[in-house]
């Protein structure tokens, strides 16, 4: 089931590293556009930021479930490093259980707004696309992060009750 969700993960920030680099492709067209001034019929690339807003919010949403996963979330260890292996896995089932119910919250409330925008019609307001693109974009990430979430804060507590880690640590997850 790890490796499952672990190749999901790593596609969806694949997914996210596509998009950051279509993003910046696009961001310095804009710019070369724009100090062209209207040169030749050259300009800025209209609406840029609203693709640069919809597609960044989803490439935040593609990275969360790998780092979910790796654990790779920002940690402080000195006052952790002291503690006895068990205390240890009590502390981290702890806090993978608040990021799964923090990550479904998110995503649930993605689900009610993208339903909002798919109701109201709402458009950007240069290229007007509809604005729930990028909800939809932001909900499969969202809804990706809060199982794979869901599924590490489950094998926690299983690993408090066993008495022994049954997740790879980091540096165990191979490429």
């Amino acid at each position: 089931m790890y490796a499952f969700f672990y190749r999901l993960s790593r596609l969806m920030a694949y997914l996210g590293g596509v998009m950051l680099t279509a993003l910046i492709g696009m961001t310095c067209v804009s710019i070369v556009g724009r100090s062209l001034n209207g040169f030749m019929g050259a300009g800025p690339i209209t609406g840029d930021f609203e693709l640069v807003e919809a597609g960044v919010a989803f490439a935040i949403f593609a990275f969360l479930p790998l780092c979910q996963i790796t654990g790779g979330h920002a940690t402080v260890d000195v006052f952790t490093s002291r503690l006895s292996p068990r205390v240890d896995r009590i502390l981290q089932m702890v806090i993978d259980l608040l990021f799964a119910v923090v990550l479904v919250v998110i995503a649930v409330q993605l689900f009610a707004g993208l339903q909002s925008k798919l109701r109201s019609g709402q458009t950007s307001f240069l290229i007007e696309f509809p604005v729930w693109w990028g909800y939809a974009a932001c909900m499969s990430g969202a809804a990706i992060a809060a199982v794979v979430s869901v599924y590490i804060g489950i094998m926690r507590v299983f690993s408090v009750v066993v008495g022994r880690d049954l997740l790879p640590q980091m540096t165990e997850v191979k490429p």
